[in-house]
């Protein structure tokens, strides 16, 4: 049987993040599974911590803020250094469905390194984010197209699954800004190959996304700006 990690990134969940472990624990009780949780602190300001220590939650305090990133690629690292087959990136606002996870899972293969869990193409998800993010999405999503020839419907997704070869190349270079997005490029120009399937996004039900309009808006010029850096960078190399 392979080893899966759900890697989960959190900053200032304590409303969430022991919900998020309970769901995944019930899960794996339910249905004979053995999903393991690493939990990454990412410098909360919260009672996180205390939440993680209370209820003897597996995680990692990091002592400052590293952004996703950073916090993701702590994770990957850890999976790296325990010897874990599968890495699955999941929030721990309660946004990402865990009965979706085996599906990730499921769809890795000798040909497919990482499988991306999209909003988009699938009518099961009635989710939507606002009209400024979803047509950011579609800028970013066609810019990748045209530097990669390839189709990603959701490039920002935080739900993805990673083989062991990606988990070693992640843990020692992982993109500390945008890191969904600009890692879908860095994947698909390095000959991985990515793969997209159905999932379900619930809305935050408690807390307070660090994500507003004008910061939206901020993400998704800088990530496009990003994206064609990296991609003429590469061209000329």
């Amino acid at each position: 049987m392979k080893k899966i990690l759900l890697v989960i990134p959190a900053y200032n969940e304590e409303k969430n993040i022991l919900n998020v472990y309970n769901t995944i624990k019930k899960y794996n009780e339910n249905y004979k599974q053995k999903y393991d949780v690493i939990v990454i602190n990412d410098g909360s300001t919260d009672s996180t911590e205390e939440v993680l220590r209370r209820n003897k939650i597996p995680h990692i305090k990091l002592l400052n803020n590293l952004g996703i990133g950073g916090a993701v690629q702590t994770g990957y690292k850890y999976a790296y250094e325990n010897n874990y087959d599968i890495a699955v990136q999941f929030d721990g606002d309660n946004q990402h469905d865990i009965n979706y996870v085996k599906d990730l899972v499921n769809s890795l293969s000798n040909n497919v390194n990482c499988v991306i869990g999209s909003r988009f193409i699938s009518k099961r998800n009635k989710f939507k984010s606002t009209f400024l993010r979803r047509m950011g999405i579609k800028m970013i999503s066609f810019e990748i197209k045209l530097f990669t020839h390839t189709k990603i419907t959701d490039p920002t997704s935080g739900f993805r699954a990673i083989d062991k070869k990606l988990i070693k190349y992640f843990s020692n270079d992982y993109p500390l800004e945008y890191p969904e997005p600009i890692s879908n490029v860095v994947l698909l120009k390095n000959g991985f190959n990515v793969k997209e399937v159905p999932s379900k996004m619930k809305e935050r039900k408690k807390g307070t996304s660090s994500i507003h309009t004008w910061k939206s808006l901020y993400y998704m010029v800088n990530v496009i700006l990003s994206i064609f850096i990296i991609s003429i960078r590469r061209k000329a190399k």
